[in-house]
């Protein structure tokens, strides 16, 4: 790849990362119909006594908030693109927004939690009908969303990129496949969007068990497993959004594929310095201090480097080592 389709590939994909209309638009459809349905869920639990729903409308709002999330990066990405202040753009706003949310969903889970246990304790009439019928409208709002969503979300594909190397006349080949996702923060919505369409399934089930079977301790306890969810996915997404705004991200692949461009490539050099961070979705900026003896610029090492398309934004420092000299019979 030559230095003008390095330079067009890196155009395409800040475009790419400034806004997505067509996701923004079935994001933003999505989270107002979802928010609709969670106040309805919510009100219709407490209402009619069903914790299951209650739950279920809670869980809601987690995939409401991600939603929200990732319509309001989408915008802040439109209106401040051509912003200098940025220095890799707004990418970041959508990770502390997720990382705000995280911990205020751990608190709903501890809510839930609390709720779930007081049922179980003191059980109470529940109008398993009009609970069952909540229950169902939610699934179909979780079905139809995930119908919105289902063409934007992120789809992996394969990057082959063949490296040639030739030492002492001995030719190496190596080929290495990279899926990225189109849209990572888009596609979290749509999997989390089903994950709570199953949600509402167990629900529904609860609802079944204590109107047929007379199990009416069913319902809290999926009121339990619903803050359970709530509780993992929460974590997930505080582990996932702090490690990126810290910068926790030395054991990307993509650290492993810059000591190999480098190490193993045609002019023998070795990393001193290395320092990796994500600015976007799929998107990293590095820094690289390389140790070589040879005649080679930092320009060798970028484009050496600059193979890999999920690098966007590259720094090489070149110090020169003194070369080695073979020892001479006496």
């Amino acid at each position: 790849m030559n230095l003008d389709a390095l330079a067009a590939a890196r155009r395409h994909s800040h475009a790419f990362d400034d806004g997505n209309p067509v996701a923004e638009r079935s994001t933003r459809r999505a989270m107002w119909l979802t928010l609709a349905m969670m106040v309805v869920e919510i009100a219709g639990g407490w209402w009619f006594n069903s914790m299951a729903v209650l739950a279920d409308g809670w869980h809601m709002s987690s995939h409401a908030l991600a939603l929200g999330l990732s319509a309001f990066a989408y915008a802040c990405a439109r209106r401040y693109a051509g912003d200098g202040r940025f220095a890799f753009g707004t990418w970041k706003i959508e990770i502390l927004g997720g990382y705000t949310s995280a911990i205020l969903l751990l608190g709903v889970a501890a809510l839930m939690v609390v709720q779930s246990v007081q049922r179980l304790l003191q059980p109470s009439p529940i109008h398993y009908e009009q609970a069952i019928a909540i229950a169902t409208v939610g699934l179909a709002v979780n079905l139809l969303c995930a119908w919105w969503l289902r063409d934007q979300h992120g789809h992996g594909h394969g990057h082959g990129h063949d490296h040639h190397h030739d030492h002492g006349g001995v030719h190496h080949g190596h080929d290495h496949g990279h899926a990225h996702g189109h849209d990572l923060n888009l596609r979290s919505a749509y999997l989390h969007v089903v994950a709570d369409a199953a949600t509402s399934v167990l629900a529904i089930l609860a609802l079944l068990g204590g109107m047929f079977m007379g199990a009416a301790w069913l319902d809290p306890v999926m009121g339990l497993v619903g803050a359970a969810l709530v509780s993992v996915w929460a974590w997930g997404l505080l582990r996932d959004s702090g490690r990126i705004l810290l910068d926790a991200q030395m054991d990307a692949p993509v650290v492993a594929e810059i000591h190999e461009a480098i190490e193993q490539g045609d002019v023998p050099a070795r990393i001193s310095d290395l320092h990796v961070w994500q600015v976007g979705r799929g998107r990293y900026a590095c820094i690289v201090g390389v140790v070589t003896a040879a005649d080679a610029d930092a320009d060798h090492f970028r484009r050496a480097i600059a193979i890999h398309e999920e690098l966007v934004h590259i720094t090489v420092e070149v110090s020169r080592a003194a070369p080695v000299v073979p020892a001479t019979a006496g």
